[in-house]
């Protein structure tokens, strides 16, 4: 099969030709239709997280070393199974989502169903191969999630920007009609974030982005408050409607999160999701005299991405302008996603039933 791999960190990926996967006992295996690029994969390309302060998480130091085949966000068909698998022969050739969060299966966070918390996880993508291939090997039938009905290049984009988006506005408890939302970011995932807050009921929401054509794109979607991150006013008026009762930031900066923690009215909660790098100090006497919350976010459960799709399947979310790119094209849409000139989600184009716009 014909694969992309990382064979050495901070490279371009180089096309590769690596053995079809045969499954045994309860694999399955994915003929991969398409596959998202999200910004994880950069990371990923990178070799490192930033951590701020001129510090870096490098990857090997977490046992990912190359080649590495990425892609977590895998749409495609059930070809083959194994004699064990938990599947009958009429769902083979049927369209499924893949979950791509793995855990170890044996912990404590994976058998209550949150693998994607697993301390020694194995995630698609990452640690095992994943869609940037024509071929995905999976474990077990229970990671394929039906998405019927669903276009299949925008379905692929739930198993990550999607369901992290889903999951960090779960953790939200808030009055859904009177209180204020706070959204920063509008790259793939935090406008995911914003179509699915307003399928969630969440009636009061302000985004901040710096790129006005994304401001511009979001206030199209209705009545939604626009920010400028680095204007000096984005306080005031924040605060001036009543503040912020939570916040969700989508980038995961140094600036973006200040900004969060800042705007919260007494008792709010700021998720933080983004990955982008940095660090974050907290004056401890304000965070407890304001009695705000901050915590982290990590993409979602399986039990949520099937939530997600339900949702999805009711059509109460808005569709993600999606891109599909051909699959010999996967470093430049890498960096197109490196320069934060993509609006939507871009997602490789693997087979016809992802169709690539002419």
């Amino acid at each position: 099969m014909r694969a992309y791999s990382v064979e050495e960190f901070a490279t371009p990926l180089i096309p590769v030709e690596r053995p079809d996967p045969k499954p045994s006992g309860t694999e399955v295996v994915v003929a991969v239709d398409g596959c998202g690029i999200c910004h994880t994969d950069l990371h990923l390309q990178d070799g490192f997280y930033d951590l701020g302060g001129g510090k870096r998480l490098n990857l090997v130091d977490r046992g990912i070393t190359p080649p590495v085949v990425l892609g977590h966000e895998v749409i495609g068909r059930l070809l083959h199974k194994g004699d064990d698998a938990p599947i009958s022969d009429d769902q083979l050739g049927k369209t499924f989502l893949v979950y791509p969060w793995l855990g170890c299966g044996k912990c404590g966070e994976c058998l209550r169903g949150a693998e994607n918390l697993c301390a020694t996880p194995v995630s698609i993508g990452v640690a095992r191969p994943g869609g940037y291939a024509e071929r995905c090997l999976l474990p077990h039938p229970r990671y394929l999630v039906d998405v019927t009905g669903i276009e299949p290049k925008l379905a692929a984009t739930y198993a990550c920007s999607g369901l992290t988006a889903y999951s960090a506005l779960r953790k939200i408890d808030i009055d859904r009609d009177k209180d204020l939302l706070l959204i920063l970011g509008l790259g793939g995932v935090g406008l995911s974030g914003l179509h699915i807050a307003r399928a969630l009921g969440f009636q009061r929401i302000a985004v901040a982005d710096i790129d006005p054509a994304k401001r511009e794109l979001a206030a199209t979607l209705g009545d939604v408050m626009t920010l400028d991150p680095r204007d000096a006013d984005a306080p005031r008026r924040l605060a001036e409607a009543g503040g912020v009762a939570a916040a969700v930031d989508f980038v995961g900066m140094k600036s973006t999160a200040e900004l969060a923690v800042s705007s919260l009215r007494k008792g709010g909660t700021c998720i933080v999701v983004g990955l982008f790098g940095g660090e974050l100090a907290l004056p401890i006497p304000p965070l407890v005299q304001r009695s705000i919350t901050v915590r982290g976010s990590y993409v979602g459960s399986l039990e949520e991405l099937r939530e997600l799709v339900d949702l999805a399947k009711t059509g109460r979310i808005e569709p993600l302008p999606v891109q599909a790119v051909p699959f010999e094209e996967v470093n430049g849409a890498l960096q197109r996603l490196r320069s934060g000139t993509v609006e939507g989600r871009l997602v490789l184009a693997l087979s016809s039933a992802v169709e690539v716009a002419s």
